[in-house]
C-alpha cells in the first residue's frame, strides 16, 4: 500500500515524487519483472482481476489530516497534465481540491498508458487516453471510503455520501483521511458508476495549475536541480561529426585543475565515443573539457551538408516517383492532371530542427554495487529502465527511475535508445571502474544539445496540382523526401508501412476530400533524427495549407469559403473550429487598419482541431523588412477540455514556438558534417516583443471524451501567417524559415 511505501522513503522528498517504484518494460525487448503493482484484493471483470493501471493504490495516498496526493502517470515537461489528471480524478473521488497534491509514477507497470501498453509521454495522449482511467480510479476509491465507513458504522453503502473529501450518513461523519487506511483493506471494485457530466465541478472549470505557485516562485525542482550527498558531475566532450570515435587525447592540462576526478571514454548512442570530465561541479568540469587536447576519428563517416542534401533531395523528387504511401486514400487517377485548365508546381523545404527546450538534459545516476536509482525527466522511462538493466547488468527490479518535473521536452527526452540515459550511466559506471563509485549528474550544455542531438529532419516537398477555375482540384501528385523518424527503432516493425513512416505523411490531404497521389522518400543520412512536437504536421500542414490557399486566392473565393466548400462531409470538428476563430476575429465583418492582412489555416492533429485567423502587417524597408503578426484568434476543437486554462496555455506557447520557425535564423544547418548553430545567438526562438499583441483562444463545447492538446497548436500558425503575407505582396513561401521580400 502507497502508506507503507511512503514510510520507507527519506522524509524530506519533495511530495511528487513520494510514491517511488519500480519495473521496466515497453520496448527494450525485456518482459515485464513480475510485480504484484500494489497488490490489493480485487474485484472481478468478465473473470480477470483489475490491471494493474486500474489499481487506485498505486495512484492515489490520503494523508490522515486529508491531503489528498494524486500521481501523474507521465512526465510533466508544460503541459500541465499533473494538475489536469488529478483533476478528473479527484472529480469522481470528490476530493476537497485545495487540499490535491501531485506527484508523479515510475516505470512500474501501474503507470504504462492504458491505451499504449508502454510507458510514453508523447502524442498528446496523456489526457485522451488516461481520460477514462483516471474517472474510474477516483471512483473506485470513492466506493472503497464509502464501504468502509458503511463497515465501520454498520449503515448500508447506499445510506452514505462523499463529497469534498468528507464521507458522511446516518448523523456520523468522517473525513478520507481517517478512512483511508480501512478502506485500503476493501476489495477494490471492478466497476463503478461514473458522474454525468452535467454533474462535474472540477472537470470543465478554468483551474491553476498545482504546481504554479512553486514554478512562480523558483522553488521548482526539475532535473537539473537534483542534489545528492557527494555526488559528482560531468560533462562529456561529444566529437564534431556524428558517430566520431576518439583516436587519441592529452588529458595532462585538465587534470591538473582544482576539482577534477576523472577523465576517461565514454561510449555514446549510435556507435560514437566520447570523452567524459568529471568533476566536483560543472564549472570545473566546463573548465577541464575546454584544455582537453584530442584527436577524433572521423575516418569513412558522412559529412552532411543540409544545402548539398537539399538540392539533391529537390532534385530527386523531380525525377522519382518514390515509395508510395499506403494509405487507400492517397491513390488518385492523375490522368486529368495533364489536360487541367490551371496547373500549380510547387517545391517546398523544411530545416533541420533542434528542439531547443529551455532545460537542457540532464540526467543524475546513482549507480551502486546492488541497484541504480536515476533521477531526471523521462518520456520514455520504461525504456529507459530496461536500457540501463540491460548495460549494468542488473536485475530490472534494482533499477528505479525517479522522475522530475521538465523544464520543456518536445519530444527530445523520449529517444528510443534511451540515448542520454545510457551515456550517463556509462559514466557513473566507469567512475566505479576507476574506484570512484559516487553519484553523478551528467549535464548538457545548450551548446551540446545544439550540435550534438536529435533533430527534426530535413523535409522537401514537391507537389503538382491540377484545378480549374472554380478551384475544384482534379489531381494531386504530391512527393515528400525526408529521413525516417522511426527506422531502427523499436516503432518500426508496425509505423513503418511498406517502407513508408507514417510520421512522414500525417496530416496530408485530409480534411480535404481531394484525388491525391503520394509518394515518399527517405533518404539515409548520418544526422541523428527524432520526433520534434506536432511530427509530420509540423510540415504537412504548411504545406496543405498554404496550397489550398493558394489556390483560393488564384480562382479569386474567400479563403474560408473555399476550405468550408473543399472539406469532407466529417470534418464538422473542423468547421466548428474554424467558424468559432471567424467569429471571435471579426473576419470578414471589420476592416483592417491599412497596410494589414488577414491570413486563416486550419489543421487536425493527434485528433484535436485547430484553426487561426491571424492579422499581419509588413513593417521596414529594405533588408530591415519583417513581418508582423499583430493578432491571433484561435478555435480549438479538442472534444472535451478538462482544464480550458491549460489548453489555452498550451495554445499560447505553441503560437511562441511555431512562430520561431518563421523567423530568419531558426534553422539547422550543417556544414562538412558539423552543425553550425551553438546557442540561442544563432539558433533564434520568438521573443516576447515578437509576440502578438492580441492571441485570444476560443473553445469549442463538448461533452464528447477529450482528445490532445499539446502539439494540434503548432502545425496551423506558420501557414496562417504565411498566407497573410502573400496577401501583403510579399509572395507565397515556399521554405522556413521565411524569406521576405525586400
Amino acid at each position: 500500500m502507497l502508506k507503507h511505501l511512503t514510510q520507507c522513503l527519506p522524509q524530506s522528498a519533495p511530495s511528487r515524487r513520494r510514491f517511488m517504484v519500480s519495473s521496466v518494460g515497453g520496448l527494450t525487448g525485456l518482459a515485464l519483472w513480475p510485480a504484484s503493482g500494489f497488490a490489493q484484493s480485487s474485484g472481478e471483470s468478465k473473470g480477470q482481476a483489475l490491471k494493474p493501471t486500474e489499481q487506485p493504490a498505486a495512484f492515489i495516498s490520503i494523508a490522515p489530516d486529508g491531503s489528498t496526493t494524486i500521481l501523474c502517470n507521465r512526465m510533466d515537461m508544460g503541459q500541465g497534465i499533473e494538475t489536469a489528471l488529478a483533476m478528473i480524478c479527484a472529480e469522481e473521488l470528490d476530493a476537497d481540491w485545495s487540499r490535491v497534491k501531485t506527484g508523479f509514477g515510475d516505470q512500474r507497470p501501474n503507470y504504462v498508458d492504458p491505451g499504449m501498453g508502454m510507458h510514453l509521454t508523447g502524442g498528446s495522449n496523456s489526457v485522451k487516453n488516461s481520460y477514462q482511467q483516471y474517472r474510474e480510479l477516483g471512483a473506485r476509491l470513492r466506493a472503497m471510503l464509502i464501504a468502509a465507513a458503511a463497515q465501520a458504522w454498520q449503515l448500508p453503502p447506499a445510506q452514505l455520501q462523499a463529497a469534498k473529501g468528507v464521507v458522511s450518513g446516518g448523523g456520523r461523519s468522517a473525513g478520507y483521511g481517517e478512512l483511508f487506511d480501512a478502506a485500503m483493506r476493501q476489495s477494490v471494485p471492478a466497476t463503478v458508476p461514473l458522474k454525468d457530466p452535467a454533474q462535474f465541478q472540477l472537470i470543465g472549470r478554468p483551474t491553476g495549475l498545482k504546481v504554479a505557485d512553486a514554478k512562480s516562485r523558483g522553488t521548482q525542482v526539475y532535473g537539473m536541480d537534483i542534489r545528492l550527498p557527494g555526488m559528482l558531475t560531468a560533462v562529456i566532450v561529444r566529437p564534431p561529426v556524428f558517430n566520431g570515435r576518439l583516436r587519441r587525447h592529452d588529458a595532462t592540462a585538465a587534470l591538473k585543475l582544482p576539482g577534477i576526478k576523472a577523465v576517461f571514454p565514454v561510449a555514446l548512442d549510435r556507435g560514437g565515443q566520447g570523452l567524459a570530465v568529471v568533476a566536483s561541479g560543472y564549472w570545473p568540469a566546463k573548465q577541464a573539457r575546454e584544455a582537453l587536447v584530442i584527436e577524433w576519428d572521423l575516418d569513412g563517416l558522412e559529412r552532411a551538408d543540409s544545402a548539398a542534401l537539399a538540392a539533391r533531395w529537390r532534385q530527386m523528387l523531380r525525377d522519382q516517383p518514390g515509395l508510395p504511401a499506403p494509405q487507400p486514400h492517397f491513390k488518385a487517377n492523375l490522368a486529368p492532371l495533364a489536360g487541367a485548365p490551371r496547373k500549380l508546381v510547387a517545391e517546398f523545404s523544411f530545416p533541420y530542427l533542434n528542439h531547443a527546450q529551455m532545460e537542457p538534459l540532464t540526467c543524475t545516476v546513482d549507480l551502486r554495487a546492488d541497484r541504480a536509482d536515476l533521477y531526471y525527466a523521462s518520456q520514455m522511462p520504461g525504456v529507459d529502465a530496461g536500457a540501463v538493466a540491460a548495460l549494468t547488468g542488473l536485475p530490472p527490479e534494482r533499477v528505479q527511475i525517479h522522475v522530475q518535473m521538465a523544464g520543456g521536452g518536445f519530444g527530445r527526452r523520449a529517444t528510443p535508445t534511451a540515448e542520454f540515459v545510457r551515456e550517463a550511466t556509462g559514466v557513473a559506471m566507469g567512475l566505479a571502474q576507476a574506484g570512484q563509485r559516487a553519484p553523478v549528474k551528467v549535464v548538457w550544455s545548450r551548446e551540446d544539445d545544439l550540435k550534438s542531438g536529435y533533430y527534426r529532419p530535413l523535409t522537401l516537398h514537391r507537389a503538382e496540382i491540377g484545378f480549374d477555375a472554380q478551384g475544384r482540384i482534379l489531381a494531386w501528385d504530391h512527393r515528400i523526401a525526408s529521413q525516417s523518424i522511426l527506422a531502427g527503432s523499436p516503432f518500426e516493425p508496425f509505423m513503418v508501412q511498406k517502407g513508408v513512416d507514417v510520421t512522414t505523411t500525417e496530416g496530408m490531404r485530409e480534411p480535404y476530400a481531394i484525388p491525391m497521389q503520394l509518394n515518399v522518400h527517405h533518404p539515409k543520412v548520418n544526422v541523428p533524427v527524432l520526433w520534434w512536437r506536432s511530427v509530420g504536421s509540423t510540415h504537412t500542414a504548411f504545406v496543405m495549407e498554404t496550397l489550398i490557399d493558394e489556390i483560393a486566392q488564384a480562382t479569386k473565393q474567400d479563403p474560408v469559403a473555399y476550405r468550408m466548400r473543399l472539406f469532407g462531409d466529417k470534418a464538422q470538428r473542423h468547421r466548428a473550429a474554424l467558424q468559432l476563430a471567424v467569429d471571435q476575429s471579426g473576419y470578414g465583418k471589420r476592416k483592417l487598419k491599412a497596410g494589414q492582412a488577414w491570413g486563416v489555416a486550419v489543421h487536425e492533429s493527434f485528433e484535436s482541431v485547430v484553426a487561426y485567423v491571424v492579422v499581419a502587417h509588413l513593417s521596414g524597408k529594405g533588408k530591415a523588412r519583417s513581418l508582423v503578426l499583430d493578432e491571433v484568434h484561435a478555435g480549438v476543437h479538442c472534444n472535451l477540455s478538462v482544464n480550458p486554462r491549460t489548453v489555452e496555455a498550451q495554445v499560447q506557447g505553441s503560437v511562441a514556438m511555431a512562430l520561431s520557425t518563421t523567423l530568419p535564423g531558426s534553422s539547422i544547418t550543417l556544414k562538412d558534417g558539423v552543425v553550425e548553430q551553438s546557442n540561442f545567438h544563432d539558433y533564434r526562438v520568438a521573443r516576447l516583443p515578437e509576440m502578438p499583441k492580441v492571441l485570444s483562444v476560443h473553445i469549442v463545447p463538448s461533452s464528447d471524451p477529450p482528445k490532445g492538446m499539446g502539439e494540434p497548436g503548432v502545425p496551423p500558425l506558420a501557414p496562417a501567417l504565411a498566407n497573410a503575407l502573400a496577401r501583403l505582396g510579399g509572395g507565397r513561401q515556399r521554405e522556413l524559415p521565411f524569406q521576405i521580400p525586400a
